[in-house]
């Protein structure tokens, strides 16, 4: 899935695939073969998707259908994090990665622990592919006000970046509160592991530009021009607080 360009004159392709952690494919031994088989073929990286619960009744249409419903296979989803820990004892070179995981749902020293871990065990090969969520019923059974999205990410990402980097941690939030505390064990990448996120608003360029590594976006979702208008966009947005673009990854799932 993580198919990369960086920089405006300089295109690097890397292919990734979803593993089959969906639906009736969703078996060990699936997930083993392909895992390998795309380790043994040289392609970049594995990644897996998140989803929390399939409502029979969603309040909010599915963006990817006509029809807004979910694809039947989202009613079993293997959890994301524990298949690539299966996955990185099963190989060796292959990035993992998340596209993605909506970051609400799980408590951020959770989440924080979950992916150190797996770096750890990967050996250093872990992608955050992290977004906000849409669904109205996953943000109720979770617990979690729908309102607020993005001032919420803004703290939920650097409390992130806070566990995986100081020595102690300290937050005082608006909706996150840790008391300086140990938090460990950190990932095995320095500073920490890409973080990348997803969206199409402004809002998700800046909190890019300020918190995270790179893009994620989806082929398909749109002309081709609209696509580079918002790769635009988020080079826009970097130069505005004086970054590189080219710094910021941009990822293109299909």
């Amino acid at each position: 899935m993580f198919n990369r360009n960086i920089g405006k004159d300089n295109l690097v392709m890397k292919i990734g695939l979803f593993l089959p952690q969906v639906g009736e494919y969703a078996t060990k031994e699936n997930i083993l073969y392909i895992a390998n088989e795309a380790e043994k073929e040289g392609i970049n990286s594995v990644c897996v998707l998140d989803s929390v619960l399939w409502p029979l009744n969603p309040r909010t249409p599915y963006k990817a259908t006509p029809d807004g419903s979910l694809p039947v296979d989202f009613q079993s989803v293997l959890d994301p994090l524990t298949t690539l820990t299966y996955v990185a004892g099963v190989t060796k070179r292959i990035l993992l990665g998340t596209s993605i995981i909506d970051m609400f749902f799980q408590n951020p020293v959770v989440l924080a622990k979950g992916f150190a871990t797996l770096d750890i065990l990967s050996d250093g090969r872990t992608i955050a592919g992290l977004g906000i969520g849409w669904s109205k019923d996953e943000y109720e059974v979770s617990g979690v006000p729908y309102k607020d999205k993005g001032t919420r990410a803004d703290e939920f990402l650097q409390v992130l970046r806070k566990i995986w980097t100081d020595e102690v941690v300290e937050f005082k939030g608006q909706y996150y509160k840790i008391s300086a505390s140990k938090i460990g064990p950190k990932p095995l990448q320095e500073p920490h592991p890409p973080i990348l996120l997803g969206g199409f608003s402004s809002k998700t360029f800046s909190r890019i530009v300020n918190y995270a590594n790179g893009w994620i976006g989806v082929a398909g979702f749109g002309p081709f021009e609209q696509l580079e208008q918002v790769i635009n966009g988020l080079r826009e947005s970097a130069k505005k607080v004086d970054k590189d673009p080219s710094k910021i990854g941009i990822y293109i799932g299909s």
